[in-house]
């Protein structure tokens, strides 16, 4: 089992966001949207706008060449960001900037170790605190691999944020949950993003399992596309997770509705889960 070796710095955006959801009764929506997709100009708008229409966490994703995880949309959406040049400069820059109206929406960076390293952990912990990320999940940073991650991290206050599916042993969900941070994000089916076809009963047998072990929150993705699925899903689980189903949206739109039909398709997602 992993230990770090610093008392971690309450990275207080996350947690206290989810506290105040359980006290309402209400569960959590997050969104994923890559940096940068599909101009520079429209990332932090659009991170406004989300807001406005009910999302509580943002999930930012660095553009990255080879997302591993990741289907084609999402995909696409990283090849578009880096054709632009967007850079781990440019994420901070775009978090930063949102930062100056909103202090309250966490903000969890998400992509692959390979930027991190090439940037330095000590180096990307210092820069991202400093622009106001809460929480990061680096998807090829597996817990057994991530005792400087975790070391670097809860040295700043940010969270760490593992990822569970319907594969995680006994084992691996007692480690994430002794070791995760801020939430657990629990992939729902066995496959890339963008996948479709989930198995809510499935979900819901996994999700308890999870809980037995911890009492972080747990988020549910991949798969969720409607209101419908995202009702079904926010009964068993704490958050439910968009990402490919937002950037489909903006890819069918022109620039200057794209923001627009993003924000009717999240009212009408958050209106589902507190119906």
């Amino acid at each position: 089992m992993i230990q770090t070796e610093v008392k971690p710095i309450v990275a207080a955006r996350i947690g206290e966001k989810f506290a105040r959801l359980k006290a309402q009764h209400k569960k959590a929506l997050v969104t994923f949207v890559t940096a940068g997709d599909p101009t520079r100009e429209i990332t932090v708008p659009l991170m406004h706008a989300m807001v406005k229409s009910g999302v509580d966490v943002i999930e930012l994703g660095i553009p990255f060449s080879d997302p591993m995880a990741e289907g084609p949309v999402i995909q696409r959406s990283s090849e578009r960001a880096l054709a632009l040049g967007v850079s781990m400069a440019d994420v901070f820059a775009y978090v930063a900037e949102f930062r100056k109206a909103d202090s309250v929406t966490p903000i969890v960076l998400m992509g692959y170790a390979n930027p991190i390293e090439r940037m330095g952990l000590n180096v990307f912990g210092d820069r991202a605190k400093a622009a106001g990320v809460d929480g990061v999940i680096i998807v090829d940073y597996p817990p057994e691999e991530s005792h400087e991650l975790l070391k670097t991290m809860d040295a700043v206050g940010i969270d760490v944020v593992y990822l569970l599916s319907p594969t995680s042993t006994a084992e691996r969900i007692e480690m994430v949950a002794n070791v995760g941070r801020g939430y657990i994000y629990y992939v729902s089916l066995k496959g890339v993003t963008g996948a479709a076809n989930i198995d809510t009963d499935e979900v819901a047998s996994a999700v308890a399992k999870i809980k037995a072990k911890t009492n972080l929150p747990i988020g549910v993705g991949f798969g969720i596309r409607d209101g419908e699925t995202a009702r079904r899903v926010s009964d068993v689980a704490d958050a439910v997770i968009i990402g490919s189903r937002i950037i489909q949206e903006m890819e069918k739109s022109s620039p200057d509705a794209a923001i627009k039909n993003v924000q009717t398709l999240l009212h009408s997602i958050r209106a589902a889960m507190d119906a």
